[in-house]
């Protein structure tokens, strides 16, 4: 998605929010990831000013004056961005990867349902339903590597091990992760 993303070629306007719509997108935020409530102060503090950055494709950023927090495609669900996933490591639910996918995840490709369920990949025991935004994690690594959307669920992911399993929203040096606003 900002694979080829770039602040000022891509960016088409910028307006401030009212705090009826600030509230309203918090509300969505809270019923979209349950582990954020703790933190919603924090990251949407009430007396900030919050503005919305219009991108080209549909893209909208929610953000500070220096800093965007969430994005979202379209009518699609707001995601953090890998900066705020840092900072919240349990914000989303967390897949691993193994390894040999790094590169890959890192550049840009969508997460293979191999890459999955490898050795030194890692599910969660839980079954995560498809549609749902989660973290991607590399082995042996701490922070987050991409923000994914689950194209399937888990228990699919382990019984077809076939095909795309996570579309990969955001990762590590793309577009937004370099954004300067």
């Amino acid at each position: 998605m900002f694979k080829k993303f770039e602040a000022k070629e891509s960016i088409v306007g910028t307006n401030q929010i009212k705090n009826s719509v600030q509230r309203s997108i918090r509300t969505k935020l809270i019923d979209t990831y349950p582990n954020i409530e703790e933190y919603i102060n924090d990251i949407l503090p009430k007396k900030v000013t919050l503005k919305v950055v219009k991108c080209q494709d549909h893209i909208e950023l929610i953000s500070t004056d220096t800093e965007p927090l969430f994005f979202k495609k379209r009518d699609g669900p707001f995601y953090p961005t890998l900066r705020l996933l840092h900072m919240y490591p349990n914000m989303l639910p967390k897949v691993q990867v193994d390894k040999g996918a790094i590169k890959f995840v890192l550049s840009g490709a969508h997460i293979m349902c191999p890459g999955l369920t490898s050795p030194g990949a890692d599910l969660p025991e839980e079954c995560l339903p498809s549609d749902t935004p989660v973290s991607v994690h590399a082995e042996g690594k701490i922070n987050a590597l991409a923000i994914g959307h689950m194209k399937m669920s888990s228990d699919d992911i382990k019984s077809i091990n076939k095909g795309v399993g996570i579309d990969n929203v955001h990762y590590l040096n793309d577009g937004l992760w370099r954004i300067d606003l």
